[in-house]
């Protein structure tokens, strides 16, 4: 059986994945971050390991592995202990390769989704990424934007559910892996590349599934996968933060048209649909200094495109 045959096997373990991507996204950050933004051109990756979802990623992970590792009706369908060990070598050396090799250098950029009604932002997330109410949110139009195959960067949808849902997912995945190998007649030299594609859903199963407790963040994610820059594209944007969690790993994205990774139409001026100031910095003076910021960077259109959040937030003194 050829690679391609068994790939197509394994198909239906990608019919929940979202490939649609909304009009329009936003993402919430600092007032400093947006400066850096457009003088640099560029938007920041972070690692998913630092991010606020203390299970980000390492849930999925662990407790795929665990169930695959564990699974007697899985083990049972290989025909034989020795079959089964081709899988598990295989296995353990693709799990071992990503956790030591890849993860590092896997980043995420988050955003949210945001209706075009929707003229004041989610006070959730201004509250939790805008800076209390202090910073900007930066509306892109990812409407015209096309789908770049074999890219290294993947969008799509990240899903929310219980502690107990995921689990059900991945043991459903277990279930739907044994069911290949007793359905079908997989050759000893193709075991190994059976363990690499599930182990392939798995790992974008766990880059894009948070505890349901965060559902009202609607987040989207565009993701890096190291493994699959083949050219090397990315690599040299692979950078560095040293801010006030430390020093952290970074993907700094110039934000321009790069063969085999962007869409050719990808342009600053011409993503931002909207900058949105937040509700505690929308000031008339804070407007127009933003504008001026801008101008003076040399990008008109784009302060042609400043807003101001009309949610009555009021910044409360502590004590």
């Amino acid at each position: 059986m050829g690679y391609s045959e068994m790939r197509k096997l394994f198909d239906p373990i990608w019919d929940d994945v979202d490939e649609g991507i909304p009009h329009l996204l936003a993402h919430y950050t600092s007032l400093s971050a947006l400066e850096s933004i457009v003088k640099n051109n560029e938007v920041w990756f972070s690692n998913p390991l630092l991010m606020n979802d203390h299970e980000e990623v390492l849930f999925g992970l662990q407790a795929g592995i665990q169930q695959f590792n564990q699974n007697k009706e899985f083990q049972g369908e290989f025909g034989s202990p020795r079959r089964y060990r081709l899988f598990r070598d295989a296995w353990d050396e693709v799990t071992q390769v990503y956790a030591e090799n890849i993860l590092f250098d896997t980043y995420v950029f988050c955003l949210t989704e945001h209706d075009m009604e929707n003229e004041d932002g989610l006070l959730s997330m201004w509250r939790g990424y805008g800076g209390n109410g202090n910073g900007v949110a930066l509306i892109f139009d990812a409407s015209s934007l096309t789908v770049i195959d074999n890219s290294p960067l993947v969008s799509g949808r990240v899903m929310y559910a219980t502690t107990e849902q995921r689990i059900e997912w991945i043991k459903n995945l277990v279930l739907y892996a044994a069911s290949i190998f007793s359905t079908n007649q997989i050759d000893d030299s193709d075991i190994a590349s059976t363990a690499g594609i599930i182990f392939e859903r798995l790992k974008l199963f766990s880059l894009y599934t948070k505890h349901n407790g965060f559902s009202e963040e609607r987040e989207w994610r565009i993701v890096y996968l190291p493994d699959r820059d083949i050219g090397n594209k990315l690599t040299p944007m692979l950078h560095y933060h040293n801010g006030p969690r430390g020093i952290e790993p970074k993907l700094k994205l110039k934000v321009r048209p790069i063969e085999g990774v962007t869409p050719p139409e990808v342009n600053l001026d011409e993503l931002v649909y909207s900058i949105l100031l937040g509700p505690s910095v929308s000031s008339a003076i804070a407007g127009a200094s933003v504008v001026r910021m801008l101008n003076i960077m040399g990008r008109p259109r784009l302060a042609e495109r400043v807003r101001s959040s009309g949610i009555p937030l009021r910044q409360m003194s502590p004590g």
